[in-house]
């Protein structure tokens, strides 16, 4: 499996027998540019600009967008409904967290959490090996709130996403956390950003490792 950032909360996660790109964004909302992609499966968390850009994903992909249970193309997708802020979606309307699974591994992608899981919310999500996860708080939850969910999930592989970028419009990342404030949390003092991630499940780390994806 091959893994690589397009930005924001945006990924592409290419198996053996599909790819999956989640998230995709408005380039004129957070002033990044999309990439050119292709992909069958284009997973939406919510209706949010900076996430529902599906359109912008080419190869005529299948869109999951909310909770429920998917196969296709020999991925199978769980949607746990959650919502996008602390007050059951008062202010910023519901989520959807995905659990992923293809190639033998699970992933999960937060996408715009905004609030500490329940118990039950938990078990949706259990034997996680890579865990995408927002830290930017603000929107989503922060830094701290991450680090506890990683230490409740316990996954092979942490890959931290939304959170203010050096490039983009920094109107609207001016409210979030930088990435290190997430490091610091989880201990580390710093880590070298890799172009892509190259995973299968032997090749997992015995201890949980953290992932920034340039």
């Amino acid at each position: 499996m091959e893994i690589t950032h397009l930005g924001h909360s945006s990924f592409k996660i290419r198996g053996k027998s599909a790819t999956v790109v989640t998230d995709p964004f408005s380039p004129e909302m957070i002033g990044l540019k999309f990439p050119k992609v292709e992909a069958n499966i284009v997973t939406v968390s919510h209706q949010h600009e900076d996430h529902n850009c599906a359109a912008n994903v080419s190869g005529a992909p299948i869109v999951v967008a909310g909770p429920g249970e998917y196969e296709i193309s020999g991925v199978k997708i769980i949607g746990v409904g959650t919502y996008h802020d602390e007050m059951q979606g008062a202010k910023r309307g519901r989520n959807t967290i995905y659990h992923i699974e293809m190639d033998g591994l699970s992933i999960v992608h937060t996408g715009d959490l905004g609030h500490k899981l329940e118990e039950k919310e938990m078990e949706f999500l259990d034997g996680v090996d890579i865990l995408m996860v927002a830290v930017g708080g603000f929107y989503t939850i922060g830094p701290e709130e991450a680090a506890y969910l990683v230490s409740k999930l316990e996954p092979a592989i942490i890959i931290p996403m939304h959170y203010k970028e050096k490039k983009g419009n920094q109107t609207f990342y001016a409210d979030l956390a930088s990435v290190d404030e997430f490091l610091t949390q989880m201990g580390k003092g710093s880590v070298t950003p890799v172009p892509k991630l190259n995973i299968t499940k032997d090749k997992l780390p015995a201890e949980s490792t953290i992932v920034i994806l340039e």
